[in-house]
């Protein structure tokens, strides 16, 4: 239920996730460092999720969307800006949804399809810009989908 992403300068930030030992919901985040072989902790997300995206967007920062905290599907969304190693918060999605698929376009903006909503499974589609930190609702999908891959 974590994310991995691999940052410009060839760090991986691993953020969130679930420790099914002790039925806790993770909100911390760490770097993996190739060069050296390490782990380091870094600047914790403001909201505990599992099931989210995580995408690098074009100016080296990440966007995390959505997930699941424990009680309920999120439609909450935060950047980390690897520069000065800090979580932001910035414009919620339409839909609160885990268990979705999140991919960076050529034009730098964010296509988020489907996923588990709170009640059903989504067909609905929201598009992130990264500019202006705002979500819009697109065309929904012919079919509704969950734990599909971009």
């Amino acid at each position: 239920g974590h994310t991995a992403s691999v940052l410009r300068d060839g760090k991986v930030l691993v953020a969130g996730g679930f420790n099914g030992d002790l039925n806790i919901y993770l909100n911390s985040a760490i770097l993996y460092d190739p060069s050296t072989r390490t782990w380091r902790k870094t600047d914790s997300m403001n909201n505990t999720r599992r099931f989210h995206t995580a995408s690098v967007l074009s100016d080296g920062r990440v966007l995390v969307a959505g997930g699941f905290d424990g009680r309920t599907h999120l439609n909450s969304t935060e950047l980390y800006d690897p520069l000065i190693g800090l979580w932001t918060t910035t414009g919620s999605m339409n839909d609160a949804r885990q268990l979705h698929t999140a991919s960076v376009l050529t034009n730098g903006k964010v296509l988020v399809t489907g996923g588990s909503g709170v009640i059903d499974v989504l067909n609905g589609a929201e598009l992130y810009d990264p500019l202006t930190g705002l979500w819009t609702t697109i065309d929904h999908t012919n079919d509704a989908r969950q734990l599909h891959t971009a």
